[in-house]
């Protein structure tokens, strides 16, 4: 009985791999082994990177938040406790935003809160 093989999802498999890493330098994107291994650290990376730029985001937004704060004698834990007292409804991300780019917004935020 002669072999069988299935050379066709062998190929399919190895180009898949191939397109994944492609753009590497020298074997890592042309030796199977080597690419294969390039490729699956690269994902677990990415992985583990899609929910530390969460944490990093919400980080900043902090930091601008109280940045624009302290501009107005207030600190970062005492506004949003008194924005939480309130219900306003507003997120890090939004006032990161305003503290940013709208400060009279953002004054106006702090007025209502005090």
């Amino acid at each position: 009985m002669p072999r069988s093989v299935n050379a066709v999802a062998s190929r399919a498999r190895r180009k898949k791999m191939f397109k994944l890493a492609k753009g590497n330098f020298g074997a890592r994107g042309n030796v199977l082994t080597v690419a294969k291994n390039t490729v699956e650290k690269g994902l677990g990376y990415a992985y583990r990177d899609r929910r530390t730029k969460k944490r990093n985001f919400r980080a900043l937004w902090i930091q601008r938040i109280n940045a624009g704060a302290r501009e107005h004698d207030m600190s970062y834990s005492e506004l949003m406790g008194k924005i939480h007292a309130k219900n306003l409804g507003l997120n890090r991300k939004t006032l990161a935003d305003l503290a940013m780019n709208h400060p009279q917004a953002f004054k106006a935020v702090i007025d209502s809160v005090k």
